[in-house]
């Protein structure tokens, strides 16, 4: 009989209707929790814990109090409503009294308060008519189970998978696994070191998943999360780096020379000093690119902190080699403006050309995009294959399979957060040559730095955390009201007082009055819509109606463009053209403006219907003012109905700092907003929080560093090789197993 101890891997292969009770039907419920295996139900962690050494009593309930109580259902009734509406009571009770619970249009409560059950309810008592009642409280069926502390596990009415079920099939799992005192299992394999779990104080992980499920006091379960935490975190950070190491092990790179004419030319002639992050980051860079393995790099910074100065570094570095360059931008509106900026900053540069009759040529800077015409594309096409092109930025029309490089060195991907391998691979096919150019990826939404080692865990992370001269202060107001013209507040009249109707009126006229008084002074302004035309279900400022409103009410007499993805290339580009040349004083869009627009001279950024907005692009919006001399600011319309709403727009009315916005949107929101589509393959993440957890990540990508560099292959660690096989999402296990 095998009693060695049972591996992860193991548990993830038997299924969950191994355990007693668990048949065809309870398994099906359990799918809608994603619970298919031992493991799954294992790792289906209590949302909460009843401490009954707390109980309250019923006649100790204090009016208008929220708290928590043990009771028996005695009886339970329904009856139907005018409108179609169901009304549920249910009578409980304790020993010391009785009490009146009622639902609304919750018919199932009926069938879940049958008489006799045990319950815990959370609520705030009210009296009606002298008897004591709870109106739609929290509850949390507990059957019979007995227990200082009872773990509350998420569950469906619709799918009959209740909180009690699951703690007994929890409990089973844990009898038949555990090797621990009461089990009668053969026990789990421990994959870190003694010295690992000493070192940051952690529990071996069958205590760790026994107190998760039944602690006897609560810092049990505190010790165990911990543990748990630190797991799937480890697991986490020991792919990405894995991931990063093999592809530095695997990759031949180009050894490029660093600090050459161009980029010394480049920084000599700039009308003012780099700050000191601006340094700091090209000699980051600098560090990586004459090495023999292929750069891969994250620059973050905040809006306006000089990210393209230091991708242009990058750039010149390659021309300096007799390489190229290409920068690839998600729009074709920000593959101009970029191109316009370089162009710009480039002018009257010249490269050594060998072979030629005269030393040198002027540096080559070209756009591709899909509004090149046939014979400009034929001609930026050749230049690119004879290497005459030094410098190309586009979109994605980059890689297709008509373009090639002559000598492709270092690629600036900006605002694409997760450039894949796929996107990687088709780059390197672009070029005659075996090495593989470096990559630099950029995004201007600052996000905190336990979340970057998650994101971006197999690049390596430049930060701009300092502004440049020059960059005016932006005032950042809020208007509490409707984002919609014309309108004082979205809210039914009885819902919202005069008084305040009156002060958001006040508060718009001030507004557009100030926008009259800088467009007096020749200064330009934004108006940002979240749609292009009217929504009959989403009532949000309309691109199209603010631009006609605008043109004949609030702002008659200004010349009021509008911009929008739905128009034609050559529109966007006629309007944006406009705009930089001053010939318009509003623009009026949707967020195609969002990154990469520069305008010196637009000193008013008005978005409306703001609430609708994360603060990440509230503040990259923002971002397109405060550009130039004058000073700036920025208007946000919109009434927030929620705390988090509150807060977010506060937390931009307080400061401009994109990375402590970015730790108030960590907070408020959450890491799945961060992580998106990373997180997504990731069914590991069950604990772990990025905000609750900030310090375990880098404990955790500290490890992940020290045993990947003492053991490349993990070749002497089966246990946690064998884990990540099943806890890591599809691209990275196809790239793994590549090694």
């Amino acid at each position: 009989m095998n009693r060695s101890p049972i591996a992860l891997p193991e548990l993830h292969e038997l299924p969950v209707t191994a355990l007693k009770g668990v048949g065809e039907a309870r398994a099906k419920g359990l799918r809608e929790f994603e619970i298919e295996t031992v493991l799954d139900l294992l790792m289906h962690y209590p949302r909460r814990y009843l401490d009954r050494t707390k109980e309250a009593r019923i006649d100790e309930l204090v009016e208008g109090e929220a708290a928590s109580v043990l009771v028996t259902v005695e009886s339970t009734t329904s009856r139907r409503l005018r409108g179609n509406r169901v009304l549920v009571t249910s009578t409980v009770s304790d020993r010391s009294g009785r009490l009146k619970l009622t639902f609304f249009n919750q018919r199932w409560r009926e069938r879940q308060l049958a008489s006799g059950q045990q319950a815990y309810i959370y609520g705030k008592l009210e009296f009606y008519r002298n008897q004591r009642q709870m109106t739609n409280p929290v509850v949390d069926m507990v059957g019979d189970q007995v227990g200082r502390i009872i773990p509350v596990y998420p569950q469906s009415e619709k799918s009959s998978v209740y909180s009690r079920d699951v703690s007994e099939w929890v409990a089973e799992a844990l009898r038949r696994t555990l090797s621990l005192d009461g089990c009668s299992g053969r026990g789990l394999l421990e994959p870190l070191s003694v010295e690992l779990r000493a070192e940051h104080g952690l529990v071996d992980r069958e205590t760790a998943f026994y107190n998760i499920h039944r602690p006897e006091a609560f810092a049990d379960q505190v010790l165990a999360r911990k543990r748990l935490v630190f797991d799937e975190l480890f697991r986490m950070q020991l792919a990405l780096v894995l991931r990063k190491r093999l592809i530095e092990a695997t990759s031949v790179g180009i050894t490029h020379t660093v600090d050459g004419k161009l980029l010394q030319q480049f920084t000599d002639s700039l009308p003012f000093p780099l700050t000191g992050a601006q340094e700091r980051a090209i000699a980051e860079i600098q560090r990586d690119l004459k090495r023999p393995i292929p750069m891969n790099r994250l620059l973050q910074g905040d809006v306006g902190a000089g990210k393209t100065l230091v991708a242009v570094a990058a750039m010149l570095t390659a021309a300096d080699g007799q390489h190229q360059a290409a920068l690839m931008a998600p729009t074709e509106v920000l593959a101009e403006q970029h191109y316009l900026g370089i162009r710009r900053l480039l002018d009257g540069m010249t490269v050594e050309e060998e072979g030629s009759l005269f030393s040198a040529r002027p540096l080559s800077v070209e756009l591709l995009t899909n509004r090149v015409t046939t014979s400009e594309r034929k001609r930026i096409l050749s230049g690119l294959v004879t290497g005459t092109v030094d410098i190309i930025i586009g979109t994605h029309a980059l890689i297709q399979e008509t373009v090639m490089f002559h000598s492709l060195g270092v690629v600036v991907i900006d605002e694409q957060h997760r450039f894949g391998v796929e996107q990687r691979a088709a780059l390197k096919e672009r070029t005659t040559g075996d090495e593989e150019p470096d990559v630099l990826v950029m995004t201007a939404t600052p996000i905190p730095r336990t979340a970057a080692m998650t994101v971006y865990g197999d690049l390596d992370v430049s930060v701009l955390d300092e502004l440049p001269p020059g960059r005016t202060p932006i005032t950042t107001h809020w208007v509490r009201a409707s984002g919609r013209l014309g309108e004082s507040s979205s809210e039914p009249a009885d819902t919202i007082s005069a008084a305040a109707a009156a002060e958001a009126e006040e508060a718009l006229e001030r507004m557009w009055g100030e926008v009259r008084v800088q467009i007096n002074e020749g200064r330009q302004v934004y108006v940002v819509c979240p749609l292009i035309d009217q929504s009959e279900t989403i009532e949000v400022a309309s691109a199209e109606d603010t631009h006609q409103r605008l043109s004949t009410v609030e702002l008659e007499g200004a010349r009021v463009g509008l911009l929008h993805g739905r128009l034609h290339p050559n529109e966007k580009e006629q309007t944006m053209d406009e705009f930089r040349r001053g010939d318009l004083d509003v623009l009026v869009a949707t967020t195609v403006i969002e990154v990469g627009v520069d305008v010196p001279n637009a000193t008013v950024m008005i978005i409306l219907d703001a609430d609708r907005f994360g603060i990440a692009q509230l503040h990259q919006l923002r971002g397109r003012v405060g550009r130039g001399q004058h000073r700036s600011t920025c208007w946000l319309v919109g009434e927030a109905t929620t705390p988090d709403g509150e807060s977010r727009m506060e937390a931009l009315v307080e400061s401009t700092d994109g990375f402590y916005l970015a730790e108030v949107d960590l907070d408020l929101r959450g890491e799945g907003t961060i992580l998106g589509e990373r997180q997504k393959g990731r069914s590991d993440l069950r604990l772990a929080s990025l905000r609750r957890d900030r310090d375990v990540v880098i404990d955790a990508r500290r490890a992940a560093v020290e045993l990947v560099d003492s053991d490349p292959e993990l070749a002497h660690n089966d246990v946690l090789r064998e884990e990540l096989a099943v806890f890591l999402d599809e691209e990275d296990a196809a790239f793994l197993s590549k090694g």
